[in-house]
């Protein structure tokens, strides 16, 4: 049996999220309202919908590859379980020309993901590891 996912809409025109296709991993969300994105340019797309997340879960928002393929980005996108607010999708022009975007176009995708909240614990060394402390390019191109 499928676990429901609560969405409250927040405004009469928000679109629900959608699936395209039943074991896609994400739930498309949809633009509220318009917005045109210069080059080098950010916005915070709201989509007039609230969600209510399991417990033990956090939600990701993902880019869409067909605005990926536009050079449209998503930004920070974590929402806590406890978060009962508006979602939004901060979305960043990358390319070198405007973008828009309209009311009820696609602008980012939802996973639910089950999450660990581990307490912090200081220590006074960690153990060692294969990899040890190389970073940013230390295993090659």
């Amino acid at each position: 049996m499928t676990e429901g996912l609560p969405i409250l809409k927040l405004h009469a025109e928000a679109t629900l999220p959608t699936r395209a296709h039943a074991d896609d991993a994400g739930l498309d969300l949809y633009a509220l309202e318009g917005v045109t994105l210069e080059p080098g340019a950010g916005a915070h797309v709201k989509t007039g919908i609230a969600i209510e997340l399991p417990a033990g879960h956090v939600g990701l928002i993902a880019d869409r590859s067909s605005l990926a393929r536009r050079g449209l980005t998503t930004l920070g996108g974590v929402i806590d379980a406890g978060y009962r607010g508006e979602i939004g999708v901060v979305i960043w022009n990358v390319s070198r020309t405007a973008q828009s975007l309209q009311r009820g176009d696609r602008v980012g995708q939802l996973l639910v993901v089950p999450v660990r909240t581990p307490a912090v614990l200081q220590v006074a060394e960690l153990n060692d590891s294969a990899r040890g402390t190389g970073g940013f390019g230390s295993t090659g191109r």
